[in-house]
């Protein structure tokens, strides 16, 4: 069995829970699901939709960097929306900081998600 380490950054919202940000085995980092936290505040963020999607964004790509990578080396991403209908929305910014090839994707429908948030990811990077 590889060795699992863990990976923490200040630069994303630290756990709101009993579970990592990021579990690192072998060369597959494993990122817990993200929401529209603002790390030095662990509030959700105000504004619009969009605002909400480009926060989650940042708080995976603030993991990413920890563990020595970027959003590039994500392969698989899972976006849960209180709102379908905001699905264009992530599709128009993921296009902008994703290049192809694009990560395999799961958008899910969901009834509610922690702390009143919008939406929520969480991904498997290999780097």
């Amino acid at each position: 069995m590889p060795n699992k380490s863990i990976i923490h950054t200040d630069r994303a919202p630290a756990a709101i829970g009993p579970y990592s940000q990021a579990v690192r085995s072998g060369d597959t980092l494993y990122l817990s699901g993200q929401i529209p936290l603002d790390p030095a505040t662990m509030e959700l963020v105000e504004g619009d939709i969009a605002t909400q999607i480009n926060q989650v964004f940042d708080n995976l790509a603030a993991v990413c960097a920890a563990a020595g990578g970027s959003l590039a080396d994500i392969v698989k991403l899972n976006i849960y929306l209180v709102d379908l209908a905001h699905f264009p929305i992530v599709n128009e910014l993921m296009a902008c900081r994703f290049a192809e090839p694009y990560p395999a994707r799961a958008a899910l429908g969901v009834a509610a998600l922690p702390r009143g948030a919008q939406v929520e990811m969480d991904a498997i990077m290999v780097h």
